[in-house]
């Protein structure tokens, strides 16, 4: 039988097999069976509850991607509260804002992020008590305390058993690209209707592991990691710092994945460069050979053409001398349900890592609509689209292409804020999504771009930055965030932060120059001549995410962005680039 709630799937799936591992970090110092799992689930809601937490209340986590997150998180819902995550980068007024948005009067959190907590509390909100996880702090309640300061009339059983379906799980707030966040409140019901897309992958079970290493107020990384700990039993192996994602991937072997593409330019990078350095000309040959016919084999299967009888055994031949290895290596070799998703992933580096042997499926979604729309199923994977709907999910194309979802998985509302959300969701249901797409004959849906970032050159031309900036980014390591201007221009230009990794390898500005050079001119040969980037910028600058420039999710605040540097770009226009 379906669990209605996630906390009546929690209590159902920790007793299943409470001596299996439920929860651990990747350095190994914490290890959580289902039975610890619940037994401090079980406390921590009662010591939320001494806070004088109830149902229908409110608890704020600011927490690294950590053990304790799980466990916090777990515990509210089992108070009949409604946790949500904030960045760690949110600066103190974007956190009061989101604190007296959400109306808790609990935060939860690190030593590193008290300062910022404490200066958004004295800037409004009504937050009351603030629990610090590791350690002792002044002002705040410790960990150990939370777990052992039980309310004396507090009914656990009574309590859980009491959310409902149509109970808030969480508050999703959005990036805050054209200002500030909303509060997007998601139910019970909202993710475990998303969730039945997992039946299209051969479902998910607790045999099942995956790595959590995306902030956990990314909505994805909650959806493919927590949610789905508590629905099906998946044992979670929590990494801080996306540095040692790597190592963790090596150990754990997961079979699910979830990689933003970021995370997979640089494997294709990294690897490029790897066979580049290969000293040996045999070696270095047997690679080329065997990622090309690995990526003929994925282009096949995604026009639905024919493979043929010879190309299979080069693959299979491929497969036994390298692929099959090069996956190992990467820890991937057991990875059967790999999705890619929050922003478009080059195509060439998608076929890239089709051509590996990692069943990579491009989705899209919006925190709007849970998280998942549409997502490509490995049984067919169409290059260039981000797939079909998912069961319950209903799409349209406005008049305008902009894209309509309907469905269970849509959002009850923006808290708080009707305004906006009769503006996004239409009287018959419809959600609004804001991004122009298109679906072709057999059903996929493909973006073009964010309906109001489309570039309308001087000559009338429409074009997507996004599809010119992720061309570039695939064509040019260096490349690590890339701003397209155009609109109302004569010629399209680029602003370029260099990738800090990518960028230690070289010696020189010269070396640099140049190979940015080639990497923009290789991307123009793959762009229509309107589209070309005809000068570009190196900034000094590095832009990190929940910066002026990026949101907390990598995605780029564009007008701030071309106001900033605004002198940059007329000189552009006017002179010729350095």
């Amino acid at each position: 039988m379906t669990s209605r709630t996630l906390v009546e799937s929690f209590q159902s799936v920790s007793q299943r097999d409470p001596e299996a591992v439920a929860i651990r970090s990747g350095d190994g110092a914490t290890v959580l069976t289902w039975r610890q799992y619940a037994e401090r689930v079980r406390a921590i809601a009662s010591g939320l509850a001494g806070l004088g937490i109830a149902p229908g209340d409110t608890v704020a986590l600011m927490l690294t991607n950590r053990p304790e997150f799980h466990l916090c998180d777990t515990a509210a819902l089992h108070a009949g509260a409604t946790p949500f995550s904030v960045y760690n980068t949110n600066p103190p007024q974007v956190l009061a804002y989101q604190f007296d948005n959400a109306g808790n009067r609990v935060v939860i959190t690190e030593k590193q992020f008290l300062p910022a907590v404490f200066a958004a509390i004295e800037n409004g909100g009504k937050v009351e008590h603030v629990v610090c996880i590791d350690g002792d702090a002044e002002g705040t309640i410790s960990f150990a305390d939370l777990e052992s300061y039980a309310a004396g009339k507090f009914d656990f059983e009574a309590t859980w058993r009491a959310v409902k379906p149509d109970d808030l799980l969480t508050i999703v707030y959005t990036s805050g690209t054209t200002g500030p966040p909303k509060g997007v409140e998601l139910t019970h019901t909202n993710f475990i209707e998303n969730a039945r897309v997992a039946d299209d992958f051969g479902g998910i079970d607790s045999s099942d592991r995956v790595v959590s290493y995306l902030p956990d107020a990314h909505a994805a990384n909650r959806w493919f990691a927590h949610y789905t700990n508590l629905l099906h039993g998946i044992q979670i192996t929590t990494v801080p710092d996306l540095k040692q994602v790597i190592d963790t991937l090596t150990a754990v072997r997961p079979t699910s994945f979830l990689g933003v593409p970021r995370i997979w330019v640089k494997l294709k990078a990294a690897l490029d460069q790897r066979i580049a350095d290969e000293p040996s000309p045999a070696k270095r040959a047997l690679a080329n050979w065997a990622f090309g016919i690995g990526q003929a084999k994925a282009r096949a299967a995604s026009t639905g053409g024919q493979f043929g009888v010879f190309n299979g055994i080069q693959y299979g031949l491929a497969d036994r001398l390298v692929l099959s290895k090069v996956r190992t290596q990467l820890g991937m070799d057991q990875v059967r349900i790999a999705i890619t998703g929050a922003a478009p992933i080059p195509p060439e580096v998608h076929e890239f890592i089709l051509g590996l042997g990692i069943p990579l499926c491009e989705g899209w979604g919006m925190s709007e609509c849970t998280a998942a729309v549409t997502v490509n199923r490995p049984s067919r994977i169409k290059l260039g689209t981000v797939g079909l709907p998912v069961p319950g999910a209903e799409i349209t194309i406005a008049e305008d292409g902009e894209i309509l979802v309907r469905g269970s998985m849509v959002m009850r509302r923006y808290r708080h804020d009707p305004e906006k959300t009769s503006e996004t969701i239409d009287s018959n249901g419809w959600l609004h999504t804001g991004d122009i797409g298109s679906i072709d004959a057999d059903g996929f849906l493909s973006i073009v771009d964010r309906k109001k970032e489309l570039i309308i050159n001087a000559a009338g031309k429409n074009m997507s930055p996004t599809n010119i900036e992720n061309m570039i980014i695939a064509s040019c390591p260096l490349a690590g965030s890339v701003v397209v201007i155009g609109d109302a221009r004569p010629y399209n230009t680029a602003l370029i932060c260099l990738d800090p990794d990518v960028q230690a390898r070289y010696t020189s500005e010269e070396a640099i120059r140049a190979a940015v050079d080639g990497g923009i001119a290789a991307a123009n040969e793959k762009l229509s001549r309107v589209e070309q980037i005809k000068k570009f910028t190196i900034l000094t600058d590095m832009w990190a995410p929940g910066s002026d420039f990026l949101t907390p999710t990598n995605k780029l605040k564009r007008k701030p962005i071309a106001d900033h540097y605004s002198d940059v770009i007329e000189y552009m226009y006017t002179q010729e680039s350095r």
